[in-house]
């Protein structure tokens, strides 16, 4: 997470959305910048709102404006697959390592799912609190040259966007029916990122 304190901006950190990247780059120019916990690093909203917006209040910002980038819901479990598929993490339970791709993703619509696919929901990462507090400002990962345009805008600076955290290529293609009970499982994932484009 990122936090602009002139600008009054807070940057979420959305995983698997090339936040890594962005922290890299923008870093010097943040007021804080929260790299650990990763429970901390990437507070969805309703941690946000629990722990960081009251503080940010009693320090006189009421008008923080908040920001995530948001990924195509089958590209973000792909980015997760390919993650899980390095080498430092063979031989624990959230490896995806001898796992193909379909598989991932059925244990990933699984009730109770395994280590390896419990990987939460972008959805839920963004879902609105009932006091108000929520995303001001959603981005498709799909998109980076708006959200360079908005991030440099808003900033005053120019921005050189690193590579980092790149996982491994992999052939993430999914089988026609899997992705249909996706589609229609994870419905408010797509919906999501179709509000967004839209």
């Amino acid at each position: 997470m990122l936090v602009f304190w002139k600008e009054r901006l807070v940057f979420l950190a959305v995983p698997k959305t090339g936040t890594s990247a962005y922290a890299r780059a923008l870093g010097p120019h943040a007021s804080m910048v929260v790299n650990d916990p990763p429970e901390l690093k990437h507070a969805p909203v309703y941690r946000y709102n629990r722990f960081f917006r009251p503080m940010f209040e009693k320090a006189g910002a009421e008008d923080m404006e908040v920001m995530a980038v948001i990924r195509e819901p089958i590209s973000w479990l792909g980015s997760w697959y390919r993650y899980r598929q390095r080498p430092f993490l063979e031989g624990k339970p959230t490896s995806t390592a001898g796992i193909s791709f379909d598989a991932f993703v059925a244990a990933y619509l699984q009730g109770e799912k395994p280590a390896f696919a419990n990987i939460g929901a972008q959805s839920k990462f963004v879902e609105p609190r009932p006091n108000g507090t929520e995303v001001t400002h959603f981005f498709r990962y799909e998109e980076q040259g708006r959200i360079i345009g908005f991030l440099e805008e808003r900033l005053g600076l120019t921005l050189d966007l690193p590579r980092e955290n790149v996982s491994p290529r992999r052939d993430i293609a999914l089988d026609p029916g899997l992705e249909a009970k996706l589609r229609r499982k994870c419905s408010d994932e797509f919906d999501l990122w179709e509000r967004i484009g839209g």
